[in-house]
Order: structure tokens, then C-alpha cells, then sequence
């Protein structure tokens, strides 16, 4: 089932213009266009958007594709390149919010073409997470399936029935006999989501573990992207990067 794009964040406000100025209305329009667009998955609007509001990156105008996409991967490449072709004329720079994300490279090789920028890493766990403890949960247990709370949130919808578990529960053996372990990686901390994770893990019939990130590695992440950041930040106090953690 496809969702509606969600579009979050507005861009800079023109400064104030008389009517009819040529002069004015030309500079009004070189002020916008100092904003940077992200097209982001939407399993991560939340956040990005969390993160946004608290660092005051308001330089940022976010469009979010259906977080569905990533039960066909192979739709990502295209849907990104669509929405890229659609605003790059209306931001100064335009950057990706997404992983490989199961595409297999097809995704920058997509981007390639423009020269555009995504984030790094194989899956927005590793970023969600930061590389490092990703790397070490994964050595732990390498048959593991992550929620995110995004994930919890809409596990019936995405993951139920995006996955036909409704109406075929037989194919719970097929999708997750390589798994041992269900990993909730919490940003949030609520415990209502955690017990709903553990919910969903009984019912896999996959053990259940829990891992609290916080918004600090996501923020690491997108400060290690310059356009993410702007400049007063970039050159002064980055203090505030990592609140919500």
C-alpha cells in the first residue's frame, strides 16, 4: 500500500519584498534557493525531523518518500531519482537521506549520475545506531532482524501485512528462518514500544533484545555531511548536534 509523500519543514522565509521590485524579488529569490533539499525515506522523517527542529537547521527542506518502498528495493533507485528531478531546481544543493538500503548499489549507481550525496552505510540501522555499535551488534548475532520505532510503530502494516503474514502465516518460516533474534533499536526510549517490540519478537518466535541509540549517532552522521550543517554551525559551536540523545 503506497502512502502519500510527506514533505517536512519549510524553506528559509524570503526576506521581506516591496511589490513589483525587480531588485528585491531577485534577491528574494537567491535567499530561498540558499536552502538545501533531502529527499529521505520516510521510515526516518521523525527523527530527521527532530533534529532539524532542535539544532535549528532550518536551511533544510525535507521531502519524505512512503517508508513502503523498502519492501521493493528495487523501486528506491527510481523513486529518489523522480523526486531529485523534481525540486533540484529549487534548492541550492540537494542531498539523500538514505542507505544502500537493499538495493545493491543500483541506488548510487543511480545517484552517480548526478553527482548527488547520500548518507553513508548499508542501512539506516547503521546510521540510526552509529557504524561502530551497528558493526558490534551484528557480530553478536549475525541472524538478526532490527525494528526501529518507526518499525514497531507501523510493524503491522509494514511488516504483517506488507509481507503477506496476514494472510499467509506459513511464510514466517520462509522470511525468517535465518533469524534468531529480534533487535529493537530504540531512539525514542518509550517503553510502550519496547514492549511492543517484544510482542512482535513472540510472535516470530525470535529472541528478544533491545538496543537505545538516542538521536547522538544519527546526528554524528549528518554532521559528518557539510550541507547538512550550516555554516555558523560547521564553523562555530556544534554543541547542540547531538540533543535528543
Amino acid at each position: 500500500m503506497q502512502t502519500s509523500e510527506l514533505r517536512v519543514g519549510k524553506r528559509p522565509p524570503r526576506p521581506p519584498s516591496a511589490p513589483n521590485s525587480l531588485a528585491q524579488a531577485a534577491k528574494a529569490e537567491v535567499f530561498e534557493r540558499q536552502s538545501v533539499g533531502v529527499v529521505a525515506c520516510g521510515a526516518i522523517a521523525r527523527e530527521l525531523n527532530q533534529l532539524r527542529r532542535l539544532n535549528g537547521w532550518t536551511h533544510l527542506v525535507l521531502y519524505c518518500l512512503p517508508a513502503e518502498l523498502h519492501n521493493r528495493p528495487e523501486r528506491i533507485p527510481a523513486a529518489v531519482a523522480a523526486k531529485l528531478a523534481a525540486i533540484k531546481d529549487q534548492h541550492e544543493q540537494v542531498l539523500v537521506a538514505y542507505a544502500d538500503c537493499g538495493t545493491g548499489g543500483l541506488l548510487d549507481a543511480e545517484l552517480a549520475k548526478t553527482g548527488t550525496l547520500r548518507l553513508p552505510g548499508a542501512h539506516c540501522y547503521e546510521f540510526l545506531s552509529g557504524a561502530e555499535a551497528f558493526a558490534a551488534l551484528a557480530e553478536e548475532e549475525p541472524g538478526t532482524f532490527y525494528l526501529t520505532d518507526f518499525l514497531v510503530r507501523h510493524f503491522d502494516r509494514l511488516i504483517h501485512q506488507g509481507l503477506g503474514l496476514d494472510r499467509h502465516p506459513q511464510l514466517r518460516d520462509d522470511y525468517f528462518r535465518n533469524y534468531q533474534r529480534l533487535l529493537h533499536l530504540s531512539q525514542s526510549g518509550d517503553e510502550e514500544l519496547r514492549r511492543q517490540a517484544a510482542n512482535h519478537a513472540d510472535n516470530l518466535r525470535l529472541r528478544f533484545a533491545y538496543h537505545h541509540t538516542g538521536l547522538s549517532p544519527f546526528a554524528r552522521t549528518l554532521r559528518a555531511v557539510d550541507a547538512f550543517v550550516p555554516i555558523s554551525i560547521r564553523s562555530g559551536a556544534s554543541r547542540n548536534l547531538e540533543q535528543g540523545g
